[in-house]
């Protein structure tokens, strides 16, 4: 049977690849909401998708969620709540900017065993790996994963990655660790900030250019102020 996709189709295809778990509200709210019926435009949509086997879904969880056709995880795995962290984390920076260069799961030493953040992007100009830790892990655990930036900072290697820009020096990415739990962790090579969410990084931001502005001392970044380019 042959069919022609939308340039929608195709977009909506390549996101849930990119993002491997994607829920029914996201897509509304990325791909439909500026329809009549967004909600009912969408399911209309999944479900030919769906149909044509160029997605699969899993209805375990309410609304519907979505994945890739070759999707290693099982459809009840505690995985999809992890990819859909993620996904949340980006819709959340989203109504601050548009985002450049995401990868998800970035893998930036190539090698097992190195630095594994959840997303990459270029957010307001600024490159940041982001963490995003569910659970509460033990201030060791937490500062051997710092250790493993520092390792790839000392390494250079991350100085010839393909985002790096070709019109200046190379930028070592901001670390942003979304938790609720504040950690006794710390790197004096790259700057490390601890939030629950974006929406909170944004708040420290407007804090701290508010101090500028009044000409208070502005906050270190190990103190929670936030210093970098988000302007």
């Amino acid at each position: 049977m042959s069919f022609r996709l939308s340039q929608r189709d195709k977009d909506i295809i390549a996101f849930i690849n990119q993002f491997r778990a994607v829920d029914r509200d996201s897509l509304v709210d990325l791909f439909f909401k500026q329809l009549k019926s967004p909600v009912n435009a969408c399911n209309s949509v999944m479900v030919r998708l769906y149909r044509l086997g160029l997605i699969e879904r899993t209805q375990q969880y309410s609304p519907t969620v979505y994945l890739p056709v070759d999707a290693k995880i099982k459809k009840n795995s505690q995985k999809i709540l992890h990819f859909l962290s993620i996904l949340d984390i980006y819709k959340q920076m989203c109504t601050y900017s548009t985002l450049k260069q995401v990868i998800v799961e970035d893998k930036p030493t190539g090698r097992k065993g190195g630095i594994e953040p959840d997303l990459f992007c270029i957010f307001k100009g600024s490159p940041f790996w982001i963490e995003i830790q569910r659970n509460q892990y033990s201030e060791q655990k937490m500062q051997a994963k710092v250790n493993l930036y520092e390792e790839f900072f000392f390494s250079d290697e991350w100085k010839t990655l393909h985002w790096q820009p070709e019109d200046q020096s190379p930028l070592f990415p901001s670390v942003i660790l979304i938790t609720p739990v504040r950690y006794a962790v710390s790197s004096d090579y790259f700057r490390l900030i601890q939030v629950a969410s974006i929406h909170e990084l944004i708040e420290k931001y407007k804090s701290s250019v508010k101090q500028q502005r009044d000409g208070k001392p502005r906050a270190s970044a190990s103190s929670g102020g936030i210093k970098i380019n988000l302007t």
